[in-house]
């Protein structure tokens, strides 16, 4: 093997945990390598520890078998190895070639040379396919575009290791496909190139081979072709998931009155009108592509983007939804798609973060108790599992899953009658996916009503009773009972007729 990188024994401590033990990580000149494991496994860590962002409190790094300790991630760039981040690392509000030129501008009679970085700036693109106006700002393009832009400055800076964290969870299937192909052309001139994700689908499309880390520590990996997806789960979790991989479950449908019910409900500009009913215990599934309106139907019901036609019942009583507030009077809960700007406080510790909705119902002049605050919440921390050294750690120091958790549990507080959930499992790990699925199904069982919205479909088609299928922001079509399984919701998006399928 050719290695261009070692890591050997890289160990990282934090006040009252190790973030690493005694960790060993090897890349080849040439290979797509994927580090997976759950939230909190390391994987973070030990590229901070790599790139200069962390100074690793045991260990060594090689480079081209020589040891480096870059200062930071500038001391990194300079040695050879880029990072591009999930949230694009760049500046939204410059052009795009005032991006990728930023530090190094061309320079003509002591002034920048913008036409000169323009220039420069679109052969770097030209070598990714990607022909757009550089001068336009960066914010003016997808996130695709973005990523891209991203890539061809960490390569152009740093030309023996890329880093990718999360690069497609953003992207849609074909501009998953487009960035795959860049990374095989980058791999194919030999960059060693180190790819982060959750999709194991996509671990397998273009990984050389795989490293897995469960708490720290490095538990096995190898040629991608020779792990199989079953041994791949087991070794980040370190059970097994079969209870999981469980097929569509049929509930019988509650007989009584609807627990919430919209018709012809929408937002002009937003989401077309749809009729939408759920009953008590029943688990809706809201599907569709990226922009089908799925999220704007959300916010709609709950009234962030408030509906300007049609009426709403909850609770069989009719409710003007014109505001979260008017939401959570009538019982209802929201964890939004963007946990870590709509849904956490960073800032705030564990503790803080559960107590917000329910103190804010109850007003500020009647404090919930010290005393009854630690107690909801250290039960919450005990049946969500969620991995915190302590209730009043910050939020923003925990692993995405736990962020997630932590949400949800600020809802269960409020004990909703009807709680939507928007991506609930998005960039999160395997185990947490499996946690967040067996609390979905276990508030259905107790008879909470649920609207899901996941890009997920094999795991929305295993626990919902019913999926509405959204395109072009209006309701398309609904699947239910037997009826409901990934084919049938993929189907129904392709083909997208107004069409309603009976149990």
């Amino acid at each position: 093997m050719d290695a261009v990188l070692e890591a050997r024994g890289i160990t990282k401590r934090f006040p009252g945990t190790v973030a690493l033990d005694a960790v060993d990580f090897t890349l080849a000149r040439g290979e797509v390598h994927a580090l997976l494991g759950e939230n909190g496994a390391g994987k973070s860590t030990l590229i901070k520890c790599l790139t200069g962002a962390y100074a690793r409190d045991g260990g060594t790094v090689l480079l081209d078998g020589r040891p480096v300790a870059p200062r930071s991630t500038a001391d990194a760039q300079a040695l050879g190895i880029g990072t591009v981040y999930q949230e694009v690392n760049l500046l939204p509000n410059l052009t795009v070639a005032e991006n990728l030129m930023l530090g190094r501008e061309p320079r003509r009679l002591g002034l920048t040379d913008r036409r000169g970085a323009g220039r420069e700036a679109a052969r770097l693109l030209a070598d990714y396919d990607l022909d757009i106006d550089v001068t336009r700002p960066l914010d003016a393009y997808s996130v695709a575009v973005q990523q891209i832009v991203a890539i061809a400055r960490a390569v152009s800076l740093s030309d023996k290791v890329l880093i990718l964290d999360e690069p497609t969870a953003s992207l849609d299937a074909a501009e998953v496909e487009r960035l795959f192909g860049i990374l095989r052309r980058l791999r194919g001139r030999g960059l060693a190139i180190v790819f982060i994700s959750h999709f194991l689908d996509q671990v397998y499309a273009i990984a050389d081979r795989l490293t897995v880390l469960r708490n720290g520590r490095n538990v096995g990996g190898g040629p991608a072709a020779g792990v199989d997806r079953l041994a791949l789960v087991n070794m980040m979790l370190g059970h097994d998931l079969a209870q999981a991989e469980t097929g569509h479950r049929a509930r019988a449908p509650d007989d009584g009155p609807p627990a919430a019910q919209f018709r012809d409900f929408g937002r002009s500009g937003r989401v077309e009108p749809f009729d939408l009913t759920i009953r008590k215990g029943e688990i809706v599934g809201l599907a569709g592509l990226l922009g089908s309106g799925r999220t704007e139907m959300a916010e709609a019901i709950f009234g962030i983007d408030g509906s300007d036609s049609g009426t709403a019942e909850v609770g069989g009583t009719a409710r003007r939804l014109d505001s979260p507030r008017a939401a959570i009077r009538a019982g209802m809960g929201f964890c939004p798609e963007d946990r870590k700007t709509d849904g956490i406080v960073a800032d705030l510790g564990v503790r803080e973060n559960m107590m917000l909705a329910l103190q804010a119902r109850r007003g500020w002049t009647r404090p919930v108790a010290r005393r009854e605050q630690d107690r909801m919440v250290a039960d919450y921390i005990r049946r969500l599992d969620i991995r915190t050294p302590h209730a009043e750690k910050r939020v923003g120091e925990l692993s995405g899953g736990n962020q997630q958790k932590v949400i949800l549990a600020r809802w269960l507080l409020m004990n909703p009658g009807f709680l939507i959930l928007d991506e609930p499992t998005r960039g999160i790990d395997v185990g947490a996916h499996a946690e967040i699925i067996r609390v979905i199904e276990e508030l259905c069982d107790r008879g909470m009503s649920l609207l899901v919205i996941s890009s997920e479909l094999d795991e929305l088609a295993a626990y919902s009773d019913r999926v509405i299928v959204m395109r072009d922001r209006r309701q398309v079509a609904e699947l239910a009972g037997a009826a409901v399984s990934t084919g049938a919701i993929v189907a129904a998006i392709a083909a997208a007729p107004q069409q309603r399928t009976a149990p």
